[in-house]
């Protein structure tokens, strides 16, 4: 899996799960959603993200298979 698939999945099942969680248990969870959200505009605009970093030292590829 590529460092870039990991972050677009990472964000994505932390939007789902703090979603449902919010439907379910306390609206409070929206919060993490938020976070979450600003996290990505945050790196998209500034080119730093720290979901990659780790990922990255956890071993990840950063180029397709196919490459």
């Amino acid at each position: 899996m590529r460092v870039e698939n990991a972050v677009y999945l990472l964000a994505g099942t932390m939007i789902t799960v703090s979603s449902v969680l919010a439907l379910t248990v306390s609206p409070s969870w929206l919060v993490l959603t938020g976070f979450v959200g600003l996290n990505m505009v945050q790196s998209a605009l500034t080119g730093f993200c720290p979901a990659e970093i780790i990922f990255k030292k956890m071993g990840l590829s950063q180029r397709s298979c196919g490459q």
